[in-house]
């Protein structure tokens, strides 16, 4: 199995293999053949997402009359022939029949994406423990790590067991406040950012931690605010813990390369950086090269052209440090583009960047792959919110759902190139 849109494996060419079922169908059992399409399946005994790696299309025979089994040489749960549910839960993913054909013997076939299976329930009103706040919810923001949750790309640090209400970003007006909590009282506005191991802010009420939730001042919406959290904590953290930039500006100026700048994470990166009084080169499509100058990018560089791709400051400036918000750069496009002493801060690593990380560390070299693991602080969002009642840090919404059409929301999340941040109101 190789990562998706690559012909290799970690390890070389992808290699034939073969996958021997005996030990799970006998010859008194039922059996059809089926074709896997290559792509996104998984779904474990747990009800939660195993694994996004795509399958190799290959033919496997099911017994459609009885649950298989885990199949551990695949890792992956697979369904009975013309059903999208496994023993244990739905399956994400897509079944195809053999041959051509139009039709599963069962009949046509399932396509399903994992928006689906967002569903609209009534439970009951959460009780905030010690230290928590009961926030009746204005305003919820939807960040890529909720759906690659879901997706199970991001199981072996947040594991979760389905099902959950997703969704940590919210702002709104507290309800109820729990045993212990001094801050806050029923009727302030907040921000506050939910636990990302067990989320709850796709809801109408949300419970959350008195340490990570801030004062919300009238000059601050509550789509403005809850699209601070992840967003803006990542980017602060990757500017003032990983790049060492001080956003009070004493610090001698540094050359900052930000890509994806015009997404939730890179637009609010673009500004802080200019607070902290950084010549900011930025990278975004087309369409938002304005937007990211009027952000206060110096120098803005179309992804899709051939200076775009090769991340070369137009000024010929040698970047300091590197907020790469997007994926799918290899390192020695970074490489000739760094100062002596340069980073590349990764908002969001795989296997690649921590490879990386690890072997720019065994062979001492000064310029350096860092990957980012947000440590969100209350002190941190409460900076932020203050910057953006000061008229100093800018939301750009991307578009807004109410409620009841978010997996609509959803969607268009897990589609990508949404500007700025997709916001949710009950």
């Amino acid at each position: 199995i190789c990562p998706l849109g690559s012909p290799e494996t970690a390890l070389g060419p992808l290699v034939p293999w073969s996958l021997d079922l005996s030990s799970w169908i006998t010859e008194n059992r039922p059996r059809t053949s089926c074709l896997l399409v290559a792509g996104s399946v998984f779904s474990d005994h747990q009800k939660s997402p195993r694994t996004s790696n795509p399958l190799v299309a290959g033919t496997v025979h099911l017994d459609h009359q009885k649950p298989p089994q885990y199949l551990q040489s695949l890792g992956h749960w697979i369904c009975p022939l013309g059903s999208s549910e496994t023993a244990s839960g739905p399956l994400i993913g897509r079944w195809i029949c053999p041959h051509g054909s139009l039709d599963t013997a069962l009949g046509p076939p399932v396509s399903c994406t994992s928006h689906a299976f967002l569903q609209h329930v009534e439970v009951p009103v959460p009780t905030p423990s010690k230290g928590e706040v009961l926030v009746k919810v204005e305003a919820a923001s939807i960040n890529p790590v909720d759906w690659k949750i879901q997706k199970g790309m991001l199981r072996p640090i947040l594991p979760r067991k389905f099902p959950f209400i997703p969704v940590t970003d919210v702002a709104g007006e507290v309800s109820e406040v729990g045993p212990g909590v001094e801050n806050f009282k029923a009727g302030d506005k907040v921000v506050a950012m939910l636990s990302t191991l067990s989320g709850g802010g796709l809801a109408e009420y949300a419970v959350a931690k008195q340490s990570l939730t801030v004062p919300r001042p009238p000059e601050v919406s509550a789509a403005e605010g809850a699209a601070l959290c992840i967003a803006g904590l990542t980017a602060h953290q990757a500017l003032t813990q990983s790049a060492g930039l001080k956003l009070d500006g004493s610090d001698p100026r540094k050359n900052i390369l930000i890509t994806a700048a015009s997404g939730g994470v890179g637009h609010y990166a673009v500004q802080l950086a200019k607070l902290g009084n950084a010549h900011v080169t930025a990278t975004c499509g087309a369409r938002n090269v304005d937007l990211v100058k009027s952000l206060g990018a110096d120098e803005v560089l179309d992804y899709r052209t051939p200076e775009g791709a090769a991340l070369k400051s137009p000024s010929g400036e040698k970047y300091d440090a590197v907020i790469h918000c997007a994926s799918s750069t290899p390192w020695s496009t970074f490489e000739p583009n760094l100062s002596a002493n340069g980073k590349v801060i990764d908002i969001t690593p795989g296997p690649g960047t921590l490879a990386t990380y690890a072997l720019k560390k065994l062979t001492f070299s000064k310029k350096q792959m860092v990957p980012l693991l947000l440590i969100p602080k209350g002190e941190n969002l409460d900076f932020l919110v203050k910057l953006t009642k000061e008229g100093k840090l800018k939301t750009v919404i991307d578009s807004k759902y109410p409620l009841s059409k978010a997996e609509d929301a959803w969607a268009k999340s897990i589609d990508g190139h949404a500007t700025g941040k997709i916001i949710i109101e009950p």
